[in-house]
């Protein structure tokens, strides 16, 4: 479904804020299709979720994921999972699992390391009956067949990865010498020594794409696109980094320059990509994860796209911090032959450009007709705040992003000056100011409407913003419960009964068929 050729509107939401009632204390991804119904009843064509790729072990940042391809088995729903039938359904949990659902699912935040053991404990015993009941010549043990060789490119080193995580749980580096740096025969040894637990980490895989790819389906029969997120690489302790050691460089990390937020830049304590290695193998890694993209999204934000141009190393050795490549014809060179063959697969493109970002990245992106994007709080000439009537077309126009605090924390944190400022805008100008210095229901639908009235191609705007909310998902540079736990405040049948919420829905839809982001 192509979301970019026309004017379109789409909701950003973590998947694991979603709420319908039935969820695990998290949402799961036939709760994709459901969101995608109302969003679409919104005049929403886009359903945009953070990456639901499977963090690190021990790690809940969707952003530092163990492996560029392996879905969160945290997101299934177990209930869809045929073996729980044969296993006596909800009856099959014990009484401690009973105690640990109700708390996870009336929890106000996702309790990450707690709902991946309850889900564990019964899913492996769902795993056991399907050893023990399911015909090896079953369509079912087919499928699974083609799933593995589908994706034989990541799936076993992956499976081995994650298993060998149980056996020794601290970083790879630190694992024993013969299994670190195992070689193809030494892999294929472990791989044998430890199949029934690697058979389990891919039937796991195998059930998360189905249910992903299920509730795709249903989400475009809603005439709703899915979109995902990329992020720039993958944690060290990784399979793909502990697999492919000789992709990545282990002399730096990775991180960001600093800038107006941070007088010392970014440390992310990833693995830098060995680029000349990237380069050798025709930037293949990128084709794949491209047509690994195609089979889940309709669409792909691209995140810190700045980085596949160059990116900012900080030495192990704490000398100089330095950009590689160092010159900018080979910095545009390689970024455009990154994001071609990321393209290659179909998958339509968007660009998170934001920070501290080259004046010759923005006008290759423009080349290559990718939108970037333009963040209302942030588009300024001084103190001036641009109109977003003169935003381009190839853009996407939000009013923030997950890093950001809400727009009603923006707005009733910024001076009297700037809020002064801010009214320059044409909508927000008609907001009288008396009601304009703290976040009402006016200074709500202006901003709403000053971007969707943008020539921006696609609105991408925060579920938060979206219902006016002052939750927000993350904050930056900062490690705690708080980050990626978020949870909607609704279920999603509540949404559609709630007078309010069913409201906001409305406007949304009208709002969408004024400024043609949607067929009346």
């Amino acid at each position: 479904m192509k979301i970019l050729g026309r004017r379109s509107a789409g909701v950003l939401v973590p998947l694991f804020s979603i709420r319908t009632g039935r969820e695990w204390g998290v949402g799961e991804y036939p709760d994709l299709a459901r969101f995608a119904k109302w969003a679409g009843d919104a005049g929403f064509s886009l359903v945009m979720t953070l990456p639901l790729l499977e963090p690190s072990p021990g790690n809940d940042s969707p952003y530092s994921s163990c492996s560029f391809f392996a879905l969160d088995p945290l997101y299934l729903r177990i209930a869809d999972v045929p073996e729980l039938e044969a296993l006596g359904g909800m009856s099959a949990l014990t009484s401690e699992e009973r105690a640990l659902l109700d708390a996870v699912s009336e929890s106000p935040r996702v309790r990450h390391a707690d709902v991946r053991r309850l889900k564990d404990g019964v899913l492996r015993r769902c795993f056991e009956r399907f050893e023990r009941d399911v015909d090896a010549s079953s369509e079912r043990r087919a499928a699974l067949a083609r799933f593995v060789d589908e994706h034989g490119h990541w799936i076993h080193d992956y499976a081995l990865f994650r298993t060998l995580k149980e056996r020794f749980p601290q970083s790879w580096r630190d694992w024993p010498l013969e299994v670190r740096d195992a070689s193809p025969e030494r892999r294929a040894e472990l791989r044998r020594e430890h199949a029934r637990e690697i058979a389990y980490r891919t039937w796991l895989q195998h059930l998360a794409f189905g249910q992903h790819q299920a509730a795709r389906r249903e989400a475009a029969a809603a005439g709703v696109a899915l979109g995902g997120d990329e992020p720039f690489l993958v944690a060290d302790d990784s399979a793909d980094v502990w697999a492919r050691k000789d992709r990545y460089r282990f002399d730096a990390t990775v991180g960001a320059p600093p800038d107006a937020f941070s007088a010392d830049g970014q440390e992310w304590g990833l693995p830098p990509y060995r680029w000349e290695r990237i380069a050798e193998e025709g930037y293949e890694l990128f084709a794949q994860r491209g047509r690994h993209t195609a089979q889940l999204y309709d669409l792909i934000r691209i995140d810190h796209v700045v980085g596949l141009y160059r990116t900012y190393h900080r030495p192990i050795d704490k000398s100089a911090h330095y950009f590689w490549p160092q010159h900018e014809p080979q910095q545009r060179a390689q970024g455009e032959a990154v994001l071609r063959a990321f393209a290659s697969s179909g998958t339509e493109l968007i660009a998170e450009d934001l920070g501290v970002i080259p004046d010759f990245v923005r006008a290759s992106l423009k080349e290559l007709g990718i939108p970037g994007y333009r963040v209302l709080r942030w588009e300024k000439d001084h103190d001036r705040f641009r109109d977003p009537a003169a935003w381009p077309e190839l853009s996407v126009a939000t009013t923030g992003t997950h890093d950001t605090e809400s727009s009603i924390e923006w707005w009733d944190a910024l001076p009297e000056w700037e809020r002064n400022q801010a009214r320059r805008i044409p909508q927000l100008a008609d907001v009288p100011a008396e009601r304009a210095r703290k976040y009402g229901e006016e200074v709500h639908a202006a901003l709403l409407d000053a971007v969707y009235r943008s020539p921006s191609r696609l609105a991408l705007l925060p579920v938060q913003d979206v219902l006016a909310l002052r939750d927000r998902v993350n904050t930056p540079n900062t490690v705690g419960p708080e980050n990626w736990s978020w949870r909607m405040p609704w279920t999603i049948s509540v949404m559609e009964e709630d007078a309010i919420v069913r409201g906001r829905r409305r406007q949304l839809r009208r709002l969408a068929e004024l400024t043609e982001r949607i067929a009346r």
